[in-house]
């Protein structure tokens, strides 16, 4: 298996922070995210996260799900 890159890591990272400070768990994520249309269950959003591997358009689609308007980098 392949390590993860430093920019995988630091995506991964910005998403954990960001559901930790607004207090979102990833079963609160998924319903979040079944608001804004988006079809998710609970494990592939933990194994996203834990791997890494994700769009940027998934991670853009988390972040307005938990109402993340602006972030630093």
């Amino acid at each position: 298996m392949a390590e993860k890159s430093d920019y995988e890591l630091k995506a991964a990272n910005l998403l954990k922070a960001e559901l930790k400070r607004r207090g979102v768990t990833y079963a609160q994520l998924v319903e979040r995210l079944a608001g804004i249309g988006v079809d998710e269950k609970e494990a592939n959003v933990r194994n996203k996260l834990s791997r890494g591997k994700f769009t940027a358009a998934y991670l853009l689609q988390c972040l307005e799900a938990i109402e993340v308007s602006d972030l630093r980098l």
